[in-house]
C-alpha cells in the first residue's frame, strides 16, 4: 500500500475508534477521501437495528466536509437487489480475496460510471456497503479504487460499533418496558424499596440483616409461611458485596425429587429423558451472587448428602457430567420447620444444620408485630391501586381496627390477599375489608375476635369460650411449665427438661403459638 494511502487509513482508524455512533466519524472520513478521490457524496447502506429494514444514509462532502446531511431513507428495490447481490458474494468468496475482482461500477439510477460501490464486512460477515459518487464531469481512476477498497475496512469498524450500539440501546429499551411493566404488576415504584416495619416489628430482624449482610456467612431464615423470608434474603443481598450479581430463588418443595439434582446442579443433554439441551442449575446461575434455597427443610436425605459437599468444597458436577465446576455463591437458607425436630427424627442432617445455620434470623410472626399491621395495609393498598388500575383508597380507622383484631394465620401473605380483595370489592370507592375478611371463613383472632364474616370482632377465646384447639392445649401447656420454671428453658430446671424436649424444639412451638418466656420471668421478678 503507497504511503500516501497507508496514513490516510491510520487517521480513519482513529477517527472511526474515536466515536461510537457513525454520524459522529463518517462525515470527517468522507473529508479525508474528498481530498484524495473526486467525490462529493458519501453514503451507506445498512441493516437498521431490529426492523429489518436496510437503511441508506448520505453524507455530503462539502468545504468542511464533517457534518451529517440527517438524509436517510428506505432502500428502493435496485439498491436492496445490490446489497443482497453483495452479501451473497462476499459469502461465496469470504470478501477478503475476492474483493479486487467486484463490479466497481454501478449501475443505478444516477447512470452508468457515476457510483463506486465497495462491501463493508466484520470479518467474514458483511454488514454494510459504501457508496462514493463521482464529481459532475469527473471519473475514477484505478488509484481511486485502491483508496476506496482501503478505507472501507475503517468504515465497516465503524458501522458495526454504531449497529452494536443501537441493538444495545433497543435492548435497554425493552429492558426498561419490561422492569415498568413488573413494577405495575408488583404495585411498586422501584425494584428496591425499604422494608414495611424496619424501624417497628421488624427492628431486631433489620439489625441482624445489617451486621451479617456484608460478609459471606450462610444465613438461615427461620419463620411460618407467609412472614416475608423471601423479602428479607433479597434485602440481606442488596446490601452485600455480592449485590452486582444474580440473586436466583430455588423453592426445595415444590421440585419433584427425581428433578432435585438438575435444578440445583444443572444437567446435560441427554442426561436422561426429556433433557434435550443442557441446563444450568441453581448453583451455576446465582454464581458471585446470592442463592436463597427456601423451604430447604424439604429437600429429600440425599439430596441433602449432596448439597452439603457443594456448600463445604464449592465444587459439584451436573447430572450427566464427570467434569467438575467451582463456584462462588453465598448461601441463605429458608424453612417454616422446626429443623431441630427433624435432626431428632432422622428427618435432617445435622451436619447440614450446622452448614446453614451459622447465622439464624427468626422472623416473627405478623400476630407479634400488629404495630406494623396499619402501616403494611396502607403499603398493600397503594400497591392494589396501581395493580388494578383503581382510585388509591386507604383503609380508614374501622378497617384498620378490623385488621388487628384477626389472627392473620397466613401472615404478611395473607394480609396482601384481603387488601387486594378489599380493593376489588371496593372498585375504587373504597376498601370493603369487612367483606374480604368474611371470606376467611370466620377464623379465630388472637385477641378474641371470633366471625370475621360481619364487621364485630368480639367474642370469646377459643380456649374458655368452646372446645379447645390441640394448639390452645400446647399453649397451655407449654405455659405451665414456664411459670412453673419461671420462664427459665435451659439446663437441669429449665421447661425443656421437665417437657423433656430439646431446647431448640420448645423454642421454636413457641415462637409458632406465641408464647413469650418474658412474662413468667417478670412474675418470678414480682414475688
Amino acid at each position: 500500500m503507497e504511503a500516501g494511502i497507508r496514513g490516510m487509513v491510520w487517521e480513519a482508524w482513529r477517527e472511526a475508534c474515536r466515536h461510537l455512533e457513525v454520524e459522529q466519524s463518517a462525515g470527517v472520513i468522507g473529508r479525508m477521501l474528498g481530498e484524495r478521490v473526486p467525490t462529493d457524496r458519501l453514503e451507506l447502506i445498512a441493516m437498521e437495528v431490529g426492523t429489518g429494514v436496510m437503511v441508506r444514509k448520505g453524507f455530503p462532502i462539502g468545504s468542511d466536509g464533517d457534518g451529517y446531511s440527517g438524509e436517510e431513507r428506505v432502500l428502493g428495490q435496485w439498491e436492496r437487489d445490490l446489497f443482497v447481490a453483495w452479501a451473497a458474494k462476499g459469502a461465496a468468496e469470504e470478501l477478503g480475496a475476492g474483493r479486487g475482482a467486484f463490479e466497481r461500477l454501478m449501475v443505478g439510477e444516477c447512470g452508468p460510471g457515476r457510483w463506486l460501490a465497495a462491501p463493508l464486512t466484520c470479518g467474514p460477515r458483511m454488514v454494510g456497503l459504501l457508496l462514493v459518487r463521482a464529481c459532475e464531469g469527473e471519473s475514477f481512476s484505478a488509484r481511486h479504487l485502491r483508496i476506496v477498497e482501503a478505507i472501507s475496512e475503517p468504515l465497516g469498524a465503524l458501522l458495526v460499533n454504531d449497529l452494536r450500539l443501537k441493538e444495545m440501546e433497543r435492548l435497554r429499551a425493552a429492558a426498561e418496558a419490561d422492569k415498568r411493566s413488573a413494577l405495575t404488576r408488583l404495585g411498586r415504584q422501584e425494584l428496591a424499596g425499604v422494608v414495611v416495619g424496619h424501624s417497628g416489628g421488624l427492628k431486631g430482624v433489620m439489625e441482624r440483616v445489617g451486621l451479617v449482610s456484608r460478609s459471606d456467612v450462610p444465613v438461615l431464615l427461620l419463620g411460618e409461611t407467609g412472614t416475608g423470608k423471601e423479602v428479607i434474603a433479597r434485602t440481606i443481598h442488596e446490601q452485600s458485596l455480592r449485590v452486582q450479581g444474580p440473586f436466583i430463588r430455588v423453592n426445595c418443595g415444590a421440585i419433584p425429587p427425581e428433578l432435585i439434582d438438575s435444578e440445583l446442579f444443572g444437567h446435560e443433554r441427554g442426561a436422561f429423558t426429556g433433557a434435550a439441551a443442557s441446563r444450568r442449575g441453581g448453583f451455576e446461575r446465582a454464581d458471585q451472587g446470592t442463592l436463597l434455597l427456601d423451604e430447604i427443610g424439604d429437600l429429600p436425605s440425599a439430596a441433602q448428602v449432596r448439597l452439603l459437599r457443594v456448600l463445604q468444597e464449592g465444587v459439584f458436577e451436573r447430572v450427566g457430567s464427570e467434569r467438575s465446576k467451582r463456584v462462588s455463591v453465598r448461601i441463605i437458607a429458608a424453612t417454616h420447620r422446626d429443623l431441630p425436630a427433624m435432626i431428632q427424627q432422622g428427618l435432617f442432617r445435622e451436619d447440614l444444620w450446622y452448614r446453614i445455620a451459622s447465622f439464624p434470623i427468626v422472623l416473627p410472626p405478623l400476630r407479634e408485630r400488629r404495630q406494623d399491621i396499619a402501616e403494611l395495609a396502607r403499603h398493600f393498598a397503594e400497591r392494589a391501586a396501581v395493580r388494578f388500575g383503581l382510585r388509591r383508597c386507604l383503609p380508614s380507622d374501622r378497617d384498620l381496627g378490623l385488621l388487628e383484631g384477626y389472627a392473620w394465620p397466613g401472615n404478611i401473605r395473607e394480609l396482601a390477599s384481603v387488601i387486594d380483595r378489599a380493593a376489588i370489592l371496593g372498585d375504587g370507592h373504597g376498601l370493603e375489608i369487612a367483606k374480604a375478611l368474611g371470606a376467611n371463613g370466620g377464623r379465630t383472632g388472637v385477641d378474641g375476635g371470633a366471625s370475621l364474616g360481619g364487621a364485630s370482632v368480639e367474642g370469646e377465646r377459643s380456649e374458655t369460650g368452646g372446645f379447645p384447639t390441640l394448639d390452645d392445649a400446647m399453649r397451655g401447656h407449654i405455659e405451665s411449665a414456664l411459670r412453673r420454671t419461671h420462664g427459665r428453658i435451659e439446663g437441669d430446671l429449665g421447661a425443656a427438661k421437665l417437657l423433656d424436649i430439646n431446647p431448640h424444639t420448645l423454642r421454636a412451638r413457641m415462637r409458632r403459638l406465641g408464647v413469650d418466656w418474658k412474662r413468667f420471668r417478670r412474675i418470678e421478678l414480682e414475688h
